[in-house]
């Protein structure tokens, strides 16, 4: 009889080819298996992450030509060097629009009851020799004024009379005063348009462009000195040349002259409009001065750091300073005191010198002297005189020579002078 231990079941390998049985593998175990995977997979390579080589015909190996790459740099250092054109636009704005606001501004100033009551009352201003009195003057002429800016028909000066019961004003007077209005409301319309224009360009330049409107009311102001000593000039030259060319711009010929006995005339004389025009061209003049020196690019408005002085005006200032020379802070520039370097010269000098004593051995004495003779090399410098009698030496050790001279005597009979 067989073991017990004998007893197992045929694997299918050991079975008869003829009993049809198929050989199929046996399953692999979880740890079998991820062993199998881990043979296969790559090992990784770096932090971890696996390497896989592009493609050859991937794009990160194909270079454009050298003129391309050339041509993108351009492009992108132009983009990056290029300023935005809305900025510029509103700076330029703000330039045009200044000058025709201070202008209007001066105009209405002078366009008012306040000037006409100063011109009436000032010495030197011309009467009038046909019975105006000044109380007169100031009447009528307010009411010319304020037709100037509200919003009345040519009726509010053509049914004016005068203490005589006849009209104030004629026909001719009322036609022109309505064109000089017209001229007037056009020109505060558009100094109103232009006041809100310049309001949006401070305020898209103060979010989108640092120091934009101070560059454009700069240039504002330039223009506007520009325009009125131009003005002044002509007007200096050529009183009524300039007046009677003035009027031609805004009137139709023949329509602006009227006689001396006429109530304009006699209201706004010729004094009237050259004082007129001198305030005005004061105004602007004083405006664009302030506005010119508040946006004027200095450094520190244009956020530049301050300039550094040269080297030359260091030592100039150093110079003037101290006349010797020297910095009185810096305690490496004073001059040494005589006294204080007399000990300091007075040590001597270190040498390298090699001598043989009587075994045959040579010894260094130019490391200088040992540990214990360095006080009294010390005091020996200082000129002191050491407590060992005349004559003796110390064992082993050389005596110091005099000061200053660096050298030293020969060692005593039967010791050494190395160390």
């Amino acid at each position: 009889m067989k073991p017990a231990s004998d007893k197992r079941p045929a694997a299918a390998s050991d079975r008869a080819p003829g009993t049809g049985a198929v050989n199929a593998p046996e399953p692999l175990s979880r740890a079998d298996r991820k062993a199998a995977e881990a043979a296969v997979e790559p090992a990784p390579k770096g932090n971890g992450a696996h390497f896989s080589e592009p493609l050859p015909t991937s794009a990160l190996q194909i270079r454009p030509p050298e003129e391309e790459v050339q041509r993108r740099n351009a492009e992108r250092e132009h983009a990056a060097n290029a300023k935005p054109v809305a900025p510029r636009v509103m700076q330029v704005l703000l330039a045009v629009c200044f000058p025709v606001i201070l202008l209007v501004l001066a105009v209405r100033a002078v366009a008012s009851p306040l000037f006409l009551w100063v011109e009436y009352n000032r010495p030197g201003f011309p009467g009038d020799g046909y019975g105006f009195s000044t109380d007169d003057r100031m009447t009528y002429g307010s009411y010319a004024v304020d037709y100037l800016s509200n919003w009345s028909g040519p009726r509010y000066l053509g049914e004016l009379v005068n203490r005589s019961g006849d009209k104030l004003f004629g026909d001719g007077e009322v036609s022109h005063m309505a064109d000089v209005k017209l001229v007037i409301m056009s020109a505060f319309g558009a100094g109103v348009l232009l006041i809100l224009l310049s309001l949006i360009a401070v305020v898209y330049l103060r979010r989108r462009s640092p120091g934009g409107v101070r560059r454009g009311l700069f240039a504002g102001s330039i223009v506007t000195l520009v325009i009125i000593i131009s003005l002044g000039v002509l007007a200096v030259l050529g009183w009524e040349q300039f007046f009677a060319q003035f009027h031609n711009v805004f009137f139709a010929s023949g329509t602006w002259t009227f006689s001396l006995q006429d109530t304009l005339i006699r209201l706004f004389p010729g004094q009237f409009w050259v004082d007129g025009g001198i305030v005005v061209a004061g105004l602007v003049l004083i405006a664009s001065l302030v506005t010119l020196i508040l946006t004027w690019p200095t450094r520190k408005r244009r956020g530049l750091p301050k300039k550094r002085k040269s080297a030359a005006a260091d030592s100039a200032e150093e110079a003037a300073g101290d006349p010797s020379g020297t910095d009185p802070a810096d305690p490496d520039s004073k001059e040494a005191d005589p006294q204080e370097a007399a000990p300091a010269e007075a040590v001597p000098a270190k040498r390298f010198r090699f001598r043989r004593d009587k075994s045959g051995k040579s010894g260094d004495t130019a490391a200088g002297l040992t540990a214990t003779d360095e006080p009294a090399a010390t005091d020996a410098a200082a000129g002191n005189t050491p407590a060992t009698a005349p004559g003796t030496d110390r064992p082993g050790t050389a005596a110091a020579g005099p000061a200053g001279t660096g050298t030293h005597d020969t060692p005593s009979r039967g010791h050494s002078s190395t160390v």
